[in-house]
């Protein structure tokens, strides 16, 4: 049985009606995409449809999602909000600080020792307030919500930007920071800027060597990093009913990686036959009860450049294997062509890891498909000539594997499993066999490739693939290998070649698992305490942030010119970083240490306008801040791309950074700065970012009349005195407005709770 049945079945109770009215309203047929947007109004219904990409709307999301690194500060906000319990089901789940090194067992010792301080605060914290808690070990964050809470029609956020992932299951599950679920357990609504919509029409059928990975793979080359941006992906057609509910899941994850909003699928037997599996037969039976209103309307379909902004046709009859990278998601190669594309830039061909897992590609399927592989390996013989590291989705997926011997085939090939968490994906990974920056390849089952993201080694040049790709190309141990054509030398000296992959969907045993890792909260939690040393480097209670003054800002001078791509991973790093998420003022050591200085082309190396020497920048920004000088941050296209993390916009606020000015911002790192009480905007021209100047002083000059759609004027000192004044632009709304007079969103919730 389903947790939370009863909120599920609301939800079908009241769908169909608001559906109708919505449809009435707006005059025409709904996508899925808008039946569930209109139908989490937090008004419930609404007199005026609304403009995509224009109106900002306040939703009642169904539940909420939390993975340990991000939890702790979006739990230690939640402690200052004044409420006694969430408002809305929500979960913790602890599956990033698990180091990957020597394999499930003794990683995950070693974790619950090294951060247990971690841990029994975010247990405690969820018991106190009514939070599901599941222990280290129990599974990847998305892969247990997949499992066990999403559903079909629903609409959840999530502190992670792989939220997105239970789109699979036919939600509107969108990433967001931990300012944005605080306001929904506070009972508060979540506000988002009404979706633009793409929808992807998939025909035909995938077969061979082609994986619903691909799919996600051809649309990051299609649409880019930033295509998404402001949009639900919305994938419709026979190839989408084709899919598995898990292949679903994984396309919906990686959107992630073109800044979409959210992607989706409609309800089909797929959902229902996953959901039946996983326990669920109480929700897929309510599902059929309102399916037409799980899935668009039959015209949307029929007409999608009638309904959608953008349309996009994929044949998966014709789809081919796809390598994307290096250092971005969206470089896409067809793995035919990789060879002459890595010569031709200077890419190592020797490949010295396969890595498989990660919350995009952990299901059972994809364990199989991947397993079918090394088992031919071993059976033909073949050594492989990389390293292999496996991390399951979830305890369940682990304990079902390994019943069915899956496990043991990977261990055949002298793979390491590693413990059910996330691992190398966000650069938890203790790698052995590199020394330094030594360039090198490895390629992995996961959806990011940043510099450094892995392993912390800028010259680690990953590629992303589907398991099954990873796994023939770690055993040929070359980058320019196509198991479609290429044979491979055998032990005995025989030329063989890999044989097609094939999957299992759905354990035909079924799904079993002995302790899932789950821990339900008391029922009355006002008797459990939660404490934070005072001496704790983990972890550190909240101080808010210092209200605006209503005055111009003047005298600001810039900290950093961003170069180039500058993601959440270069403002706040992950791998060893990770440890300080719950410290504020110990992790804004690791602020912006790895953006490019325009200037230097150098990272961590900033000049100070103290005193004209150059230094690390949290060093040079916290002389800033003593000196009680306000600091700018400008930046280029997509700035804060990535994860969710809103350390990323809390570190930069509290070492004394006001403004960041770029050409522009990914969604959710936009959200993150407004939440904090921070100015972010963008340059009305884009070549004004080339006026930035090394020794400059910004001048906010009108910014007294801060108001809605009405650009702001910065006026641009350069040391030689003369003067540069151009526009920028912002997005925010009254109510943004009234974050940033209060100095954060949080300041206001708790003023209004304590009204």
């Amino acid at each position: 049985m389903a947790f939370d049945i009863d909120m599920i079945k609301k939800v079908y109770e009241t769908m169909p009606g608001r559906v109708d009215k919505a449809r009435e309203l707006v005059g025409k047929p709904l996508t899925l995409s808008e039946k569930i947007l209109y139908s989490h109004l937090w008004d419930e219904t609404t007199d005026k449809p609304f403009t995509r990409g224009k109106d900002y709307v306040d939703f009642a999301p169904d539940r909420i999602a939390c993975q340990d690194a991000t939890a702790q500060m979006a739990l230690l906000q939640f402690m200052q909000a004044g409420k006694d319990k969430v408002a809305v089901p929500t979960t913790v789940h602890c599956d990033h600080l698990i180091q990957a090194k020597q394999g499930a067992a003794k990683d995950l010792a070693r974790a619950n020792d090294v951060s247990s301080e971690v841990f029994d605060f975010l247990g405690s914290v969820s018991n106190k307030y009514g939070i599901g808690f599941w222990k280290p070990g129990a599974g990847i964050i998305h892969q247990v919500v997949l499992e066990n809470y999403a559903f079909p029609g629903g609409m959840m956020i999530g502190t992670d930007s792989h939220t997105v992932n239970a789109g699979g299951l036919g939600m509107v599950a969108v990433g967001v920071g931990g300012a944005d679920a605080v306001d929904v357990m506070a009972g508060m609504p979540w506000e988002l800027k009404f979706p633009k919509l793409i929808g992807v029409k998939l025909t035909g059928k995938i077969n061979g060597w082609t994986s619903a990975k691909d799919v996600i793979l051809k649309v990051a080359g299609i649409l880019t990093v930033k295509g998404g941006t402001g949009a639900i992906v919305e994938y419709f057609g026979e190839g989408a009913k084709n899919l598995s509910c898990t292949g679903k899941g994984t396309i919906c994850n990686m959107g992630a990686e073109i800044g979409a909003t959210t992607s989706t699928f409609g309800y089909d037997e797929s959902m229902s036959r996953y959901l039946r599996a996983t326990d669920r037969s109480d929700v897929a039976d309510a599902a059929d009860k309102v399916a037409e209103y799980l899935t668009a309307d039959d015209e949307v379909y029929a007409n999608p450049e009638q309904y959608f902004d953008q349309v996009i046709e994929i044949n998966l009859d014709e789809l081919v294997p796809h390598l994307n990278g290096p250092f971005t998601p969206d470089l896409a190669t067809p793995v035919g062509q990789l060879g002459e594309k890595a010569e031709k830039n200077g890419w190592p061909l020797k490949v010295d890891w396969g890595l498989i897992g990660s919350c995009t590609n952990s299901s059972y399927e994809d364990l199989t498909r991947a397993a079918s592989i090394a088992e031919q390996a071993v059976k033909k013989k073949i050594k492989p000539k990389s390293d292999f590291g496996i991390n399951p989705g979830s305890e369940q997926i682990r304990f079902t594997a390994e019943r069915d011997g899956i496990l043991k085939i990977f261990e055949d090939l002298d793979a390491t499993i590693f413990t059910n968490a996330c691992g190398p994906c966000i650069g938890q990974w203790d790698r052995s066999d590199m020394k330094g920056d030594e360039k090198n390849t490895i390629v992995h089952s996961f959806n990011r490739n940043f510099s450094k993201r892995a392993d912390g080694n800028p010259n680690t040049h990953a590629f992303v693939g589907s398991p099954e790709m990873v796994a023939a190309i770690a055993i040929s141990g070359r980058l320019d290998f196509n198991p479609m054509t290429d044979k491979l030398i055998n032990e005995d000296g025989d030329e063989v070649m890999l044989e097609e992959p094939s999957g299992i969907e759905l354990p035909p045993k079924g799904f079993e698992v002995e302790d899932a890792g789950y821990e339900a909260p008391v029922e009355d939690g006002s008797n459990v305490k939660v404490s934070v040393a005072e001496d704790s480097d983990r972890l550190q209670l909240l101080t808010p942030f210092e209200p605006w003054d209503g005055k111009n800002l003047m005298g600001a001078k810039l900290l950093i010119k961003a170069f180039g791509k500058c993601t959440t991973d270069h403002i706040s790093m992950a791998g060893p970083w990770l440890k300080y998420r719950g410290h504020l003022d110990n992790i804004s050591n690791n602020c912006l240490i790895g953006a490019v200085n325009a200037f230097n082309k150098q990272t961590n190396l900033v000049k100070s306008q103290i005193d004209g020497e150059y230094d690390a920048v949290p060093k040079t920004q916290r002389a800033y801040k003593a000196a009680g000088i306000p600091t700018v941050v400008v930046g280029d296209h997509n700035y804060g791309e990535g994860s969710s993390r809103e350390h990323a916009a809390m570190e930069p606020r509290h070492l004394g950074v006001y403004v960041v000015i770029v050409k522009s911002f990914a969604r959710i790192h936009e959200t993150n700065l407004k939440k904090q009480g921070m100015l972010g905007v963008t340059f009305a021209n884009e070549s004004d970012y080339d006026l930035i100047q090394e020794d400059d002083t910004f001048n906010f000059i009108d910014l007294e009349n801060f108001a809605p759609d009405t650009p702001l004027t910065v006026e641009l000192v350069h040391k030689d005195g003369s003067k540069d004044t151009f526009k920028v632009n912002h997005t925010y709304n009254d109510a943004q407005i009234k974050w940033y007079r209060k100095g954060s969103a949080l300041n206001l919730i708790k003023e209004e709770n304590a009204a």
